[in-house]
Order: C-alpha cells, then structure tokens, then sequence
C-alpha cells in the first residue's frame, strides 16, 4: 500500500521542491572526484595513478560515446526499459509494483521497486533521498519522484544516463563503470563485450551477489535481446566471464605504473584546501626519460639475476634547471620491497665521495692534478685502533698521480689525501655539497672518505650536478607549474622559477674535477680503455661499491645531464660479485645515449683561474716551475707519508764502497721509525746502515702508521759486476743513497 499511497501523491502534487535543488548536469560533472589522481609529466603524458580515496574507487568521468554500447542498452533492459519514454517516472511499472508490493506484504514474501534510472540517479545525487535518515518512507519515495521529474525537465536523457553510469556502485569498493570495468575486466569501459556489458549492468541490482545468481540474472537480461541466433548461445561463457571477473585481483584503477614513489612523494606535500584534491599531480618528469630508466634498469637486474641483486633505483637530473628528469625508485618486478623508494632511502656511497676528497685538497692548493701520491701500505691511527685503508684489488701500485688515483679509483691514495685534510674539514665540505650527512666527522673518521656516511641518491646525483655547474650548487625540483596551456599541447606546464645558486666549490676546481673524471686513459690502470663508463660523447663519471658489496653506484654528468643509478638490495642484503661498473654503469651508459642520443655532449671550455702546462691543467699559481703547492695559510704543503723508499724497492750494495760509507735515507713526514720493529731514529729524515735481507719499514706518528716492505741486496760477484751496474747505489757525499726500482 505505501507504494499505492506515494503515487497519489504524485498525482495530487502534494510533495514539491525547489528547482534551485536540482543540479545542472555541468557542475555535477565538474564535482567528480575520481578516487585516483594522475601524475603527469612535464607535457601532460599520465604516468601514474595514486589513490586518494581509500573508502570507495572511483574512474575518471566518461562521457556517454566512452561506454560500450553493449553495456548501455543491458542496462536499460536491465533496470529501466521504457527509459527513452517515460519522464522520470514509468507509472506502468510503479501501479504494477504498488500492487504486487501489497499481496507480498499480505503472504509475508519481498516486495519489489520500479525506480527508473532517473529515480535511482536522484538518490545517488542526494543521499537524504538515497538512504534517509528516518529510513524508507513514502514522503521520502515521493520525494525521489518529484526530484526524478525536475531532473528530466532540465536534463537530457543522455546526460542522466551519463551521470547515472558515472555514479552508479557496483560491487564492492567500486563505484561507477570506469574503474569496475577496469578492475573486473582489465580494459576500458568502451571495450566491453556483449557478455561483460551484461554482467556489470545485473550488478547494478545486487552489487555483492555471488556468482551463480549473478550468471542466472544475466542470462535473463540476455535473453531479453533482439535475436540474432538460437537463443541458447547467449548464455554460453557467462560461467567463465564472471569466475575471471570474480578472480581478479585489485589493482590500479587505471594507465601505466612508472613513477609510483614520486607520485606518493608529490601526494605527501599537497596541500589540499578545504578537502578538495587537485585534479592531478604536474611534474617535471620527462616521459620517454622515466620509460627508458625503469626498463633499463629492469632489464640489468634481470642480467644479475642470481647474484643477489633484487633493487634499483635511478634519477635524472636537468644540471640547468635542476628538475627530475626521471624518478625511478625501485624496479617494483624483481623487489621484495617494491614501496621503498631507492632514490631517498639513505646507503653507503662508497668510491663516489672520493672527487669531492680531492675537490677539497685541490682548493685548498694541497694537490695538484699531476702530483703523486703513495699508493702504498699504511695505516692511521682511529680511536685507539689502527685503520688500514686497501684497495678494490687489494694490491698496491706505488707512486701514482692525482688524476690516475681519482679516475682510477685508488683507495689508499684518497686516505692520504683525506688524512691531510682531516675528517671535520671533509664532513663540512661533504654538507655544503649537499650531502646531508647525520652522525659526526669524529664518529666516520678517516672511513668518510671512502664512503662511511649514509647519502641518498638523489642528494648524492645533485652534488655532481654542482661539480657539473662548475662549484654552483642549487636545489633539485619535481613540482611543475600550474597548467599554462591545454593538456594536448607540447609543454603544460610554465617553468617555475630557479632555486638560487650557492657556491660551493671554485669554478677551475670543479672543472678539473670533472676533468680527471673524464679521463677514458687515466681511468684505465683500473676499468680498462673498453668499459660501461665509455660514452659516445663527453661525460664526467665514477663509480662506488659499499662494504661486502651490498650497494654499487655509478654517478655521473653530461653537459646538459646528471644520472644518479643505484644498485643493491633493499634488505641490505650483500650481493655476489656485483660491482659498480658491472652492477649499476650499464644502466648509466644506457641513459646516456638516451639523453644524447640526437647531439652527443661536449667537453666544457676550461674556465678562468686554470693554466694548461705539459699536458696537464693547473691552477694559477701551482703550475710546475712557478712555485709549490700551497695551502691556505701559506704554508709549502708538508711531506706525507714514506717518500722513500717506496713499497718494493730493492735495493743493491755497491762492492766498490765500503759498507760502512753506505747508508740508506728514510725520507717522510716527521714520525718514529723502526725497522723490522727496532727504533732506527724519528724526525722527517732518518739514515740507516743497511745489511741484506728483506725489511718492513715502519713510520709512526700519532695521527697514521705508514708501511712499506723493501729488499736489500749484497754485492754481487767480481763476474756479475758489469752486469749490476745498473742496479748500484748512487751516493751523495758518504750518507745520502737513492734506491733503485726493479
């Protein structure tokens, strides 16, 4: 009966609402909320979804001719089938529900609706009429009625169809058909079939029903269609189309997965401004860039597959502007951990900190490109403890120059030039590159120049970004401007202002940093003249391995491009044999050509302040034959370490010479010296009465314990003597000899 009663209602006008209540078609359109927003790239390219409501799921808006027309006219056979003919309301079908309602309510049995589409439209507009607060009433149905009329008036029958499909739940979390035709069907809702349109529009009557009432209600609808065949067929496959639909699992609502942390980054700083969220998130990602990043590197993790390397991560750097290029935080297919960002998650840097160790002497006029250094056993003095640097290869090459130890990528030369500089004036120099590191210089000691401190690969990438800005340093940005310009043009974004530029280093010491990085032949002794770090085209780069190999890097520039890759696990896990140049520079070169791939980079123009002298770059002022290398204060730059001999030296007694004239002079920085572990003098110079045998030379002092392993031979034979001419020790008045190298 209260069917029957509302419809009297109707008829006599006793319910009316205001026309202001009805909503134009345009603004309920414009108030759609989708439950993900698109990260956008820098032209408007979607690159991710991000959820932003975790109650319901909700597609982007689609317009009518976006909806498969199989689905539309289901629906319709389904729900309401004199749409296109009634005016909100289908009497026939209220008078026959009205009726029916009343003998169920007698006999106890359900009773039935008849709300068109347009009814149901009303309460989706309007939750006071969907789900009153004083539950299901007639003035609450007759209300409904009254609303569906003033809708029809003021809508089209295509506009409340298109609304209807946009707001309509459907099972689950899911509310219109964008994002269930996604979700159950995997594809876009124009792509729908005859059998999965029919499926979702019976889900409109009962979202959560299981499966086998929902293949026979479809099977209904089915057969409600014109016939093109036996009727039988119809319902063939709807049994498999609904289990897989049923199966599905939850995922995305919708486009490409690329740049899943950016996206969850760029969602954490929105402001958002009385609840409402931004249409979608503008950055400054280069689309082709973040698609060629994540594949390269999928495609090198799965090269390592069973070295035990899972995770990756890589940035791409714009060195003019400092926008993100490219933001891959993890390869998400071979991860454990796929929501780890790699890019900002904090790991040991290894080799990589090293040009910012000599960046730092050679400002502070300690080196130059072209001294050498002693890459020899030593070991320093850390807490009460001996530290006792080696290298990769765990072998030593004897005197080397700056530009072979930096390129090349000694260890052992680095901790004497760092030691020189002393840990609090590296960890300061670290920070104002922008490196942000915790704890203290005391707490790293000498470790921090090989990499002891925890860095982020986005701090670390925009630190070598300064060295490529010649000592310039700014701050990196993600975030586009506001659309300037429709979607479909080149660039929708305006750029947004620089971020200011400090300087950190001096242009020259900067360039000659990159120099030496650019060095393919002083880069050799270690990498060989064919490795990943050879590029078509200019490029300044080096490489770093953690501790037991659990993180590998490759770092480095262009003219125009900083790239950032990381390689390891995000477990800290070791791996097995993966190195920087093997692990993370091929994804580096890949990027490269990538990037350069119409004009290759060139070399940048020395600047100011640098003289070129025998094949080697200097700054004014530290050029052989103009006067020594000096620091700051004006100090000539103190001996360091042993000067001689050098590690491996043997050296061979003159017959000619008594052995009591023969002496051999220990030169170095002042220290205690002892020999086989007896005290043989201290001071900068010591001699000493060699006898033969092999020695272990030791210099002690209370900041470094320097090692060097020589041999002393006898005089040979009165028939070899022509042949040891060579090998004789020179002597200068009866003290000062000089070792020879064999």
């Amino acid at each position: 009966m209260k069917g029957l009663l509302a419809l009297l209602c109707v008829l006599s006008g006793a319910v009316t609402l205001p026309a202001a209540a009805v909503p134009s078609f345009d603004t309920v359109r414009a108030a759609h909320a989708p439950s993900d927003i698109s990260l956008l790239a820098r032209d408007g390219t979607p690159l991710q979804a991000v959820r932003i409501n975790s109650s319901l799921r909700r597609g982007p808006w689609l317009a009518l001719t976006e909806v498969s027309p199989a689905l539309r006219h289901a629906l319709v056979l389904s729900e309401d089938r004199r749409f296109f003919e009634h005016s909100g309301v289908d009497w026939q079908a209220l008078a026959a529900s009205a009726w029916a309602n009343a003998l169920n309510n007698a006999s106890n049995k359900r009773t039935r609706g008849a709300s068109t589409l347009t009814m149901q439209l009303a309460g989706l507009l309007d939750e006071d009429l969907a789900r009153p607060a004083g539950g299901r009433s007639v003035g609450a149905k007759v209300s409904q009625i009254v609303r569906a009329r003033e809708l029809e008036s003021t809508w089209s029958k295509s506009q409340i169809l298109e609304a209807y499909l946009n707001h309509v739940p459907l099972r689950g979390e899911l509310v219109g058909v964008a994002a269930a035709s996604h979700q159950l069907f995997g594809k876009h809702a124009s792509g729908l079939d005859v059998l999965e349109g029919t499926v979702l529009a019976v889900m409109v009557r009962a979202p959560n029903a299981n499966a086998a009432a929902l293949e026979r209600r479809a099977c209904e609808v089915l057969r409600l269609m014109p016939p093109v065949s036996p009727a039988s067929w119809r319902c063939d496959g709807l049994a498999t189309t609904i289990a897989q639909a049923l199966a599905r699992r939850p995922g995305p609502a919708s486009g490409e997965t690329l740049a899943p942390h950016l996206a969850a980054r760029m969602l954490q700083g929105m402001h958002r401004d009385a609840g409402l969220a931004p249409k979608a998130l503008r950055s400054t990602l280069d689309a082709g860039t973040q698609r060629v990043a994540l594949a390269s590197l999928r495609r090198q993790l799965a090269e390592l597959r069973g070295r035990n390397a899972e995770d990756g991560a890589v940035v791409v750097l714009d060195n003019a502007s400092g926008e993100v290029l490219a933001w891959v935080g993890s390869s998400a297919t071979t991860s454990a951990a796929a929501d780890v960002d790699g890019v900002l998650a904090r790991r040991q840097p290894g080799s990589t900190i090293k040009p910012f160790v000599y960046a730092l002497a050679l400002q502070q006029r300690f080196i130059t490109p072209a001294s050498v250094l002693d890459d020899s056993p030593f070991q320093l003095s850390a807490g009460g403890a001996l530290y006792q640097p080696q290298n990769y290869d765990h072998a030593f090459r004897g005197p080397v120059s700056v530009r072979t130890a930096l390129a090349s990528s000694l260890n052992v030369p680095t901790v004497r030039v760092a030691a020189m500089l002393g840990p609090e004036a590296l960890f300061d120099s670290l920070n104002r590159s922008g490196l942000r590191l915790t704890e203290s210089a005391g707490y790293h000691g000498h470790a921090l120049a090989l990499g002891s401190a925890d860095v982020t690969l986005l701090d670390l990438a925009n630190a070598y970004r300064m060295l490529a800005r010649q000592g310039l340093y700014s701050a990196v940005r993600w975030q586009a401007a506001a659309a300037s310009s429709s979607p479909s043009s080149s660039s929708s974004s305006s750029p947004l202002p620089a971020a200011p530029d400090r300087r950190v280093l001096p242009a020259a010491v900067a360039w000659q940093v990159a120099d030496m990085l650019a060095d393919p032949a002083a880069r050799a002794t270690t990498f060989g003249l064919d490795s990943p770090l050879v590029t078509r085209g200019w490029a300044a780069v080096k490489t770093g391995t953690s501790k037991d190999m659990r993180d590998n890097w490759c770092i480095g520039f262009s003219s125009r491009y900083t790239v950032g890759v990381w390689v390891g696990n995000a477990s800290g896990a070791p791996m097995h044999a993966v190195s920087g140049v093997s692990g993370a520079a091929p994804v580096w070169r890949e990027l490269m050509a990538h990037l350069h791939a119409g004009t290759p980079s060139a070399a940048p123009p020395a600047p100011a302040g640098l003289v070129a002298q025998a094949g080697e770059w200097f700054l004014v002022g530290t050029e052989p034959g103009v006067q020594a290398a000096v620091n700051r204060a004006g100090k000539t730059m103190p001996a360091f370490g042993i000067q001689s001999p050098r590690n491996g030296s043997v050296i061979v007694l003159d017959p000619d010479i008594p052995r009591a004239a023969q002496q051999l002079v220990f030169e170095g920085a002042a220290g205690q010296w002892t020999v086989g572990g007896r005290i043989v003098g201290s001071g900068s110079v010591v001699h000493w009465s060699p006898r033969p045998g092999r020695f272990v030379l030791e210099r002690r002092s209370a900041e470094a314990i320097d090692r060097v392993v020589f041999e002393v031979r006898a005089a040979p034979r009165r028939g070899q003597r022509a042949q040891s001419d060579r090998l004789k020790m020179r002597s200068v008045a009866t003290s000062i000899t000089i070792p020879q190298m064999l």
